[in-house]
């Protein structure tokens, strides 16, 4: 499909020229004296979305938020998502009980998009995604594939800069939301180490944690600064037992209490490493080289089968009858050798007419008695049913090398250069312990490893600026450049258990690892595409009160074409202290190799039944004969417009944004299977057709529009016999469905509009002394859709809370400082299940006390010391 220059397709260039910003984020109490000066007339200066100069805040004719070193340490939490979201009230982070993969790399809305729609910068360079792709990801991130941001250190970070503003007219694909750009530091000299520990107020989710920084000098000219993490956080349970469990252990069996645990997941030996290099070559240019290797461990809970009517394991009519094997070997040579069906199926009818079955006479007499049949429910721990755990290994490493500079060429005079290139690579090894191969009988493992996902990425850049005397209030500044990109998403076959077709399938049981089954060798492969682009921008300083700024980019993919995109700003000082700013910009997002290739095998609930459902690409037979079709880029269309007012010490700016997106991507509503979809699965190579009651795949299919509006205001003064900063900053955010299909359904339409709070606001006090300092910060989430195991009959209204983050730090000498603090200080709980009344379900059918959507999260108050050593 070829895109010619539609207007709605556009990345909103950004020629921002961008900008020092207090935006949102009090400056907070810091340790040394100079840090706790007057910081009125400190400009905090932002990079992203300027291939020139960057600008002051007052200048910037777009919303950009600066969130500080200081900051990041204060907010109390290891976690760069949890950060994040605490300073940015546009940005939702939501905690993943139980969500396959999305347990393991959780995504981040910013103004009400899905994590794939903001663009990830690293030192102004593009970041590269994450292996994982959100299968389960809570409606709004449903197939969402986006960069794993939770592998950056805070120690690392000079500043953070998130730009409310689309920027792919610069940047290429993603930035429909906005930017965040993370900025690395680069002193050459000094550092810290800094040792925390903590814990949930519930007594779990202990995390240590150990970090620091060092900077030394690259000969005289140049410095290495490096950074490390290392951190480990024990799991938690917000769980209560189910009722079906509990039914088994009043029967007699023995069950773990609970039997399903509802709780944020393990992550062990979490350990990131960064580096950044800069080298001065001359007067006039410089090599420069940044990366990282990050690697961790991380352990979730799964759904309990229960041993009545778990399908393919204990029972394929929902617990009317037992489901049995026969074990009797079959002849030499044929496929049921030594275990199989044999001379035919001789085990008896184990009908399930007790709480127990395993105290029943015909299962003792037929199956517990007899060699020759056989039921899970005989194998040791497998009587009162199983939980899987599900996990996986997460390696991140990354490479930019560059070197920028001024042209020394005379006819190349005044012209500056960036030539960079980066490698960057994602891999998830995924494991599954605790469960079993149905069809392999008492011959399967417990343990498996069903493959593994790798995202790999390269770039090549050159960007140009010139700034000319064109006769306007200054030097107009012109830039443009050229980009090479390829993509990579690799599919590894898992250990041959975990998709083996045992002997057992014929009679009924599962195939491949349960819960998650592995990737077939059938299904390895490498899926690679490659896209260049060209861009221009201008920053016009038309008088000294008005500021334009214009930029287009043209960018072509082997796979469907090409598009170009433009993007329009501009800020205009009427007086002194006020200003107006707005832009105007198209932007797409194109799909990523890893959403139209990949397939998958999921459990999920549906209709409060645990079924399992297929994920293939849209171009799969199957797929195509429920609706599937080739993706395409989505196409967008936004505006902001908003005010600046400075006064002194004080400062603040409202903007309203308006964001419209055509065809967007997402995975569709998992489509039950009919006979004659499964007989079509199964001339298509499908395995395991009659295990599955569902089948989804990745679709363009629905439109949006989101608006809303940003305020942030910010004032510093000597206050309290100290340095006070105050920031208050709200975000009101909406999103309507304009188009969908059946596809879609009803219910995720529902969850795209209601299930974000549509107002979030963050209130900040930062107050310095001579030996101490203090840090508060007060979040409000307004009402939200409070949603229960993406199950519409759960679904309730969730009430609006308030919780506080505090921070005391003692400053014990310049090298020493010591700090309590804790967040959700008040332990505001999350919303509590009670869709009983509305529904006639059981609250506790699936083991979990609190909503998952909650947008603070549902593991309640976290306290905290650390101890941090400054040279």
């Amino acid at each position: 499909m070829k895109l010619k220059n539609k207007n709605k397709l556009g990345i909103s260039s950004l020629s921002l020229a961008i900008t020092m910003a207090l935006s949102g984020l009090a400056t907070s109490a810091l340790a040394a004296e100079e840090e706790t000066a007057d910081l009125s007339n400190v400009e905090k200066i932002a990079v992203v979305g300027s291939r020139a100069a960057p600008r002051s805040m007052g200048d910037s004719p777009v919303p950009i938020d600066i969130i500080g070193a200081d900051e990041i340490k204060k907010s109390g939490n290891s976690d760069m998502l949890e950060i994040l979201k605490g300073t940015v009230p546009s940005l939702n982070v939501h905690s993943n009980p139980i969500s396959d993969a999305a347990s393991l790399v959780r995504p981040a809305n910013l103004r009400g998009l899905p994590a794939d729609s903001t663009l990830i910068l690293l030192n102004g360079k593009r970041r590269h995604r994450s292996s994982v792709i959100a299968f389960l990801g809570g409606g709004i991130n449903d197939g969402a594939h986006g960069p794993d941001i939770s592998v950056i250190p805070s120690a690392a970070l000079k500043q953070v800069e998130v730009l409310r503003d689309g920027a792919a007219a610069q940047y290429g694909s993603d930035a429909i939301a906005g930017v965040i750009n993370f900025v690395l530091k680069d002193d050459a000299q000094g550092g810290s180490i800094e040792a925390k520990a903590g814990e949930y107020y519930e007594g779990d989710g202990t995390t240590t944690e150990i970090n620091g920084n060092v900077g030394m000098p690259l000969t005289k000219d140049g410095f290495v600064n490096l950074s490390f993490q290392y951190k480990n956080s024990d799991p938690t349970s917000r769980s209560t037992q189910r009722p079906d469990a509990a039914a088994f252990g009043e029967a007699g069996l023995t069950v773990d209490n609970p039997a399903q645990v509802w709780g944020s997941p393990e992550i062990k030996d979490d350990i990131s490493l960064f580096a950044n290099v800069g080298l001065d070559l001359d007067d006039k240019s410089q090599a420069y080289l940044f990366g990282n290797y990050s690697e961790r461990d991380v352990k979730g809970g799964f759904y309990y089968r229960n041993p009545h009517n778990r399908p393919g394991v204990y029972s394929n009519d929902d617990g009317a009858t037992l489901l049995v094997g026969d074990l009797t070997p079959g002849p030499v040579g044929q496929v049921n050798e030594g275990l199989g069906m044999g001379d035919g199926i001789s085990c008896p009818t184990i009908n399930i007419t007790s709480a127990n079955v395993t105290t029943q006479q015909d299962y003792i007499d037929g199956v517990q008695n007899n060699p020759n049949c056989f039921a899970f429910n005989e194998m040791e721990g497998l009587a009162a049913g199983f939980t899987p755990n599900f996990g996986g290994n997460i390696v991140d490493a990354s490479i930019v090398a560059g070197t920028k500079g001024e042209f020394e060429i005379e006819w190349l005079e005044g012209v500056l250069y960036d030539f960079s290139g980066s490698f960057g690579q994602n891999a998830s090894s995924y494991m599954i312990y605790n469960t079993l191969n149905a069809s392999m009988g008492p011959d399967s493992p417990r343990d498996f490893n069903p493959g593994k996902y790798t995202q790999t990425e390269w770039n090549f850049n050159a960007d140009f600026v010139k700034f000319v005397d064109w006769g306007m209030a200054d030097d107009v500044s012109l830039a443009g450049g050229l980009e090479w990109h390829e993509e990579t998403f690799e599919v590894t076959a898992g250990d041959e258990p975990s998709f083996k077709v045992g002997p057992l399938t014929s009679q009924g049981f599962g195939i491949g690892s349960n819960g998650f089954p592995g990737f077939q060798p059938s299904a390895a492969g490498e899926y690679t595409r490659r896209n260049a682009a060209a861009y221009i921008d201008a920053s016009l300083p038309i008088t000294d009160s008005l500021l334009a700024e214009l930029a287009v980019r043209y960018e072509d993919y082997e796979t469907f074409g090409s598009t170009v995109n433009y993007k329009i700003a501009a800020n205009y000082s009427i007086l002194d202290e006020w200003a107006v700013r707005g832009s105007f910009n198209t932007g797409f997002r194109a799909p990523t190799v890893g959403q139209a290739n990949v397939s998958n095998v999921q459990t999920n609930l549906s209709d409060g039944v645990l079924v399992d459902s297929a994920l293939l690409p849209p171009t799969n037979p199957i797929s195509v004969q429920l609706g599937g079709t080739e993706l395409s880029p989505e196409e967008s269309q936004s505006f902001t417009f908003g005010t600046i007012y400075t006064q002194g010490d004080f400062f603040m700016t409202v903007d309203y944004y308006n964001i419209q997106v055509e065809d967007r991507i997402s995975q569709s509503d998992k489509i039950s299977l009919t006979d004659a979809d499964k007989a079509a699965l199964k001339a298509a190579g499908v395995p395991n057709v009659d295990g599955l009651s569902q089948v989804s795949f990745f679709t363009n299919d629905f439109d949006t529009t989101t608006q809303g509006v940003d305020v942030v205001a910010n004032y510093t003064a000597e206050l309290l016999a100290g340095d006070s900063s105050f920031s208050l900053a709200y975000n009101w955010n909406e999103t309507e469905v304009d188009r969908f299909s059946d596809i879609t359904g009803d219910f995720k339409v529902q969850r795209l509009e209601n299930d974000l709070p549509k107002h979030r606001a963050t209130f900040t006090w930062g107050q310095g002394w001579d030996s101490f300092g203090l840090f508060t910060r007060v979040n409000y989430f307004g009402e939200y859709q409070g949603v229960h195991v993406d199950y519409d009959a759960t679904v309730v209204t969730g009430s609006a809370a308030v919780t506080v983050d505090m921070e005391f730090s003692y400053f014990i000498n310049d090298s020493f400082t010591l700090a309590i603090g804790a967040q959700n200080l008040l332990d505001q709980q999350a919303e509590k299940l009670d869709f009983e009344k509305n529904s006639g379900i059981p609250n506790n059918n699936w083991g979990g006390q609190y909503y998952e959507t909650s947008p603070f999260g549902f593991n309640g108050g976290y306290y905290y010391v650390k101890g941090t050593y400054n040279f």
